[in-house]
């Protein structure tokens, strides 16, 4: 490997115990004579953390060294939640469930970093992909002046069966399944799951049902369907069916809700920032709920020029989280826009779950903007007077009116 400057004394590696990261570990301590730092972030994986702290310690970790961290809440609370209340889908679909979870790791990272001296941080992600990207920005967003290790851009290990030769070698333990190479890549979180790779590389394949983890299949959900209620305050969802949650917990429940209804699942070729298209298997199952419900709630609760101009930027903040740039000044902008949009978003969601998907069947709020007296088709005892939407018309055709009179007059091509 090349070296550019000093050697790195003390490195805060993002570390899941899995093989690759434990490879990161030990080729940290054998490339540099690095003292390594481990950071592992319970977000709702689905994973027995604790091995990864037992596989530190067997790598010569200090236990000091060892930060192992539930972080489910401040992930919903501070990031996930701040996502739905703009309404976030990358590509007119995605949820940036991946995405979303970097800035986290990222800050705590340096935050480590900080607090024990360290002057490199460390993450696993392929020099192919958008995660370098994501925790790079998010490390310099931070620290400016922060080393930064990103292994598999700098090593000389050519193939999987490289790197499976330097685990033997250093009594790295290696699942038996990992001794060929994995069918396909996951990637998981409170909020989701992705899958990539192998078996799902060819987009015209459809993909095989034992890569879905969050869901069952639609077509084997239940037959009857369930009705659920969703409160909100100020844009982030606080309760269902009357019961107040954390955001976390409200976030399980809802990914309960979904696996049993087979909801949010997405077959997805997207424009990754690096340049080329991947295809990803997606599975939201809450987060696919929560975007109808908090969409029902602002029907009611917002103005239609607040709505619209939401809409509009929405497709801005979204390209920015997918793209790594949480950190930035723009998107600090947009959310303060978002949120001051959100003072009233408040109330109640009424969802129907069946086959797939959530419906929207009502919604209700003491904020409402909807005034049955003004828009219904029966007597509104003088609520609206008809006769104003002549004018108002007659305005609004004043340019067209001109246009076609010079289109009559000239032939509209002339």
């Amino acid at each position: 490997m090349a070296k550019t400057g000093s050697a790195p004394k003390k490195v805060v590696l993002a570390y899941s115990g899995g093989l690759d990261t434990s490879i990161i570990l030990k080729w940290l301590q054998t490339e540099f004579g690095a003292e390594v730092v481990t950071f592992t972030a319970d977000l709702g994986q689905g994973e027995e953390l604790g091995p990864a702290r037992e596989k530190a310690l067997a790598a010569g970790v200090k236990p000091e060294n060892i930060f192992i961290e539930d972080v489910r809440e401040d992930f919903v609370r501070d990031y996930v939640f701040p996502m739905f209340r703009a309404n976030a889908v990358y590509e007119g679909v995605y949820l940036l469930g991946t995405s979303i979870a970097r800035p986290l790791i990222a800050k705590r990272q340096i935050e480590i970093a900080d607090m024990v001296g360290a002057d490199a941080v460390c993450h696993g992600a392929t020099g192919k992909g958008n995660d370098q990207v994501r925790f790079e920005l998010g490390y310099y967003g931070l620290n400016p002046d922060i080393k930064v290790i990103a292994p598999w851009r700098d090593w000389d290990f050519k193939s999987r069966t490289d790197l499976l030769k330097f685990a033997e070698s250093h009594g790295i333990e290696i699942a038996k399944d990992k001794r060929g190479e994995a069918p396909f890549s996951v990637d998981a979180n409170l909020l989701h799951s992705s899958s990539e790779g192998k078996v799902l590389e060819d987009p015209a394949v459809a993909a095989p049902e034992f890569v879905h983890m969050r869901t069952i299949a639609p077509e084997d959900a239940p037959d009857e369907p369930e009705i659920i209620t969703i409160g909100f305050e100020k844009g982030d969802a606080c309760s269902i069916n009357g019961e107040e949650m954390s955001p976390a917990t409200l976030l399980t429940a809802l990914n309960a809700y979904g696996k049993k209804h087979g909801i949010g699942r997405l077959d997805l070729l997207e424009n990754r920032f690096v340049g080329m298209k991947s295809r990803g298997i997606y599975e939201t199952p809450g987060g696919t709920i929560l975007l109808v419900a908090h969409r029902g709630i602002e029907q009611a609760t917002l103005d239609k020029g607040a709505a619209h101009l939401k809409d509009e930027l929405m497709p801005k903040y979204a390209e920015l989280i997918y793209n790594g740039f949480w950190w930035s000044p723009e998107r600090e902008m947009l959310q303060a826009a978002i949120d001051h949009s959100q003072r009233y978003v408040s109330g109640e969601v009424t969802l129907k779950l069946y086959k797939g998907q959530a419906y929207l069947i009502g919604r209700s709020s003491p904020y409402s903007l909807y005034s049955e007296k003004i828009v219904t088709f029966e007597d509104d005892h003088g609520a609206y007077d008809q006769k104003d939407a002549e004018g108002f018309i007659k305005l609004n055709a004043l340019r067209l009116r001109l246009l076609a009179g010079r289109d009559r007059k000239f032939g509209k091509n002339s």
